[in-house]
Protein backbone atom coordinates (compact mmCIF):
# COMPACT_ATOMS: atom_id res chain seq x y z
CA UNK A 1 0.00 0.00 0.00
CA UNK A 2 1.33 3.52 -0.67
CA UNK A 3 -0.24 6.65 0.87
CA UNK A 4 0.74 10.64 0.28
CA UNK A 5 -1.17 12.92 2.48
CA UNK A 6 -2.03 16.65 1.22
CA UNK A 7 -4.11 19.41 2.92
CA UNK A 8 -5.17 16.32 5.41
CA UNK A 9 -7.08 14.44 2.02
CA UNK A 10 -4.86 10.69 1.83
CA UNK A 11 -4.61 9.26 -1.34
CA UNK A 12 -4.14 5.50 -0.94
CA UNK A 13 -3.09 3.19 -3.58
CA UNK A 14 -3.09 -0.70 -4.26
CA UNK A 15 -1.87 -2.15 -7.51
CA UNK A 16 -1.96 -5.40 -8.44
CA UNK A 17 -0.99 -7.28 -11.48
CA UNK A 18 -3.86 -8.62 -13.82
CA UNK A 19 -2.41 -11.90 -15.17
CA UNK A 20 -5.82 -12.98 -16.89
CA UNK A 21 -5.73 -9.82 -19.00
CA UNK A 22 -1.98 -10.04 -19.59
CA UNK A 23 -0.09 -11.49 -22.93
CA UNK A 24 3.76 -11.38 -21.66
CA UNK A 25 4.24 -13.06 -24.94
CA UNK A 26 2.36 -9.99 -26.51
CA UNK A 27 4.52 -7.71 -24.27
CA UNK A 28 1.08 -6.86 -22.94
CA UNK A 29 1.19 -6.46 -18.74
CA UNK A 30 -1.69 -5.28 -17.13
CA UNK A 31 -2.11 -3.75 -13.56
CA UNK A 32 -5.31 -2.73 -11.74
CA UNK A 33 -5.00 -0.07 -8.86
CA UNK A 34 -7.55 0.53 -6.12
CA UNK A 35 -7.66 3.89 -4.68
CA UNK A 36 -8.65 5.37 -1.80
CA UNK A 37 -9.51 9.28 -1.46
CA UNK A 38 -10.30 10.22 2.57
CA UNK A 39 -11.17 13.51 3.36
CA UNK A 40 -9.88 13.81 6.66
CA UNK A 41 -9.61 18.00 6.51
CA UNK A 42 -12.73 19.75 7.70
CA UNK A 43 -13.56 21.18 4.06
CA UNK A 44 -15.92 19.96 1.53
CA UNK A 45 -14.05 19.04 -1.79
CA UNK A 46 -14.69 17.95 -5.29
CA UNK A 47 -12.49 15.62 -7.55
CA UNK A 48 -12.88 17.82 -10.61
CA UNK A 49 -9.67 15.75 -13.11
CA UNK A 50 -6.76 13.42 -12.69
CA UNK A 51 -3.53 13.60 -13.79
CA UNK A 52 -0.90 10.48 -14.24
CA UNK A 53 2.81 10.52 -15.81
CA UNK A 54 3.24 6.96 -16.41
CA UNK A 55 6.78 5.43 -16.92
CA UNK A 56 7.10 1.56 -18.26
CA UNK A 57 10.70 -0.21 -17.93
CA UNK A 58 12.18 0.89 -20.76
CA UNK A 59 11.83 4.90 -19.59
CA UNK A 60 9.31 5.49 -22.11
CA UNK A 61 6.86 8.19 -20.39
CA UNK A 62 3.11 8.16 -20.98
CA UNK A 63 1.23 11.13 -19.76
CA UNK A 64 -2.65 10.70 -18.87
CA UNK A 65 -5.31 13.78 -18.01
CA UNK A 66 -9.46 14.43 -18.10
CA UNK A 67 -11.98 15.05 -16.08
CA UNK A 68 -12.90 12.78 -12.84
CA UNK A 69 -11.99 9.79 -12.22
CA UNK A 70 -13.46 6.40 -13.85
CA UNK A 71 -16.32 8.63 -15.44
CA UNK A 72 -17.46 9.96 -11.72
CA UNK A 73 -16.39 13.83 -9.86
CA UNK A 74 -17.39 12.58 -6.34
CA UNK A 75 -17.83 14.78 -3.78
CA UNK A 76 -16.33 14.47 0.01
CA UNK A 77 -17.77 16.11 2.75
CA UNK A 78 -15.59 16.09 6.15
CA UNK A 79 -14.85 12.43 7.41
CA UNK A 80 -15.98 10.80 3.71
CA UNK A 81 -14.07 8.30 1.28
CA UNK A 82 -14.60 7.51 -1.95
CA UNK A 83 -12.66 4.24 -3.71
CA UNK A 84 -12.30 3.74 -7.06
CA UNK A 85 -10.66 0.69 -9.67
CA UNK A 86 -8.81 0.98 -12.85
CA UNK A 87 -6.41 -0.42 -14.54
CA UNK A 88 -3.06 0.20 -16.64
CA UNK A 89 -1.28 -1.87 -19.41
CA UNK A 90 1.67 -1.46 -20.08
CA UNK A 91 4.28 -2.96 -22.45
CA UNK A 92 7.26 -4.10 -20.30
CA UNK A 93 6.57 -6.06 -16.82
CA UNK A 94 8.19 -2.89 -14.77
CA UNK A 95 7.29 0.16 -14.07
CA UNK A 96 5.93 3.60 -12.28
CA UNK A 97 2.84 6.00 -11.85
CA UNK A 98 2.43 9.03 -10.34
CA UNK A 99 0.41 11.98 -10.31
CA UNK A 100 -2.50 14.38 -8.76
CA UNK A 101 -5.86 15.34 -8.55
CA UNK A 102 -7.37 18.46 -8.86
CA UNK A 103 -9.76 19.27 -6.27
CA UNK A 104 -11.85 21.93 -5.79
CA UNK A 105 -13.67 23.17 -2.81
CA UNK A 106 -17.19 25.45 -1.73
CA UNK A 107 -15.14 28.62 -1.78
CA UNK A 108 -14.23 28.01 -5.43
CA UNK A 109 -10.75 27.46 -4.77
CA UNK A 110 -8.89 24.78 -6.93
CA UNK A 111 -5.66 22.54 -5.41
CA UNK A 112 -3.69 19.42 -6.34
CA UNK A 113 -3.53 16.50 -4.08
CA UNK A 114 -1.21 14.14 -4.74
CA UNK A 115 -1.34 10.77 -5.57
CA UNK A 116 1.78 8.46 -3.81
CA UNK A 117 4.34 7.33 -6.69
CA UNK A 118 3.46 3.65 -7.11
CA UNK A 119 5.37 0.64 -8.89
CA UNK A 120 3.89 -1.91 -11.08
CA UNK A 121 5.86 -5.23 -10.77
CA UNK A 122 5.23 -9.13 -11.71
CA UNK A 123 4.47 -10.58 -8.17
CA UNK A 124 8.08 -11.15 -6.31
CA UNK A 125 9.82 -8.70 -7.88
CA UNK A 126 8.52 -5.23 -6.02
CA UNK A 127 10.78 -2.42 -6.42
CA UNK A 128 11.17 0.56 -4.04
CA UNK A 129 9.34 3.75 -4.85
CA UNK A 130 11.21 7.22 -4.46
Amino acid sequence: MYSAVTRNIEVQVRPFYMEDRSEPSENRYVWGYQITIDNQSEEFVQLMSRYWRITDGTGRVEEVSGAGVVGDQPELNPGDSYQYTSGCPLSTPPGIMVGHYTMRNKQGETFDIAIPAFSLDLPGTRRTVN
